[in-house]
């Protein structure tokens, strides 16, 4: 699996557990709504200090983020709860 994805995939299940908005985690970090949302969709590649600002943003630590088989379990969820899949 792409590590872009992997992170927006474990970022969107952190992200919704915490019961947080893409517009939450934004204002956290201090960038647009938007940036968040590409990260989510697997578009941006992330620095370092972006991977420890969203892990500071969904409280939880930087190596959960990049977790395969977490995501993994993420994506099958998504799947399962799309009306479109």
């Amino acid at each position: 699996m792409d590590i872009r994805r992997v992170f927006g995939a474990n970022l969107r299940r952190f992200r919704t557990q915490a019961g947080l908005s893409q517009e939450a985690v934004a204002e956290r970090m201090d960038v647009d709504r938007a940036h968040v949302s590409s990260m989510e969709r697997g578009q941006q590649n992330v620095t370092l200090l972006t991977l420890w600002l969203v892990s500071q943003a969904v409280g939880v630590k930087p190596a959960a983020l990049l977790d395969e088989d977490f995501a993994a379990t993420a994506a099958e969820g998504i799947a399962e709860s799309d009306p479109s899949s």
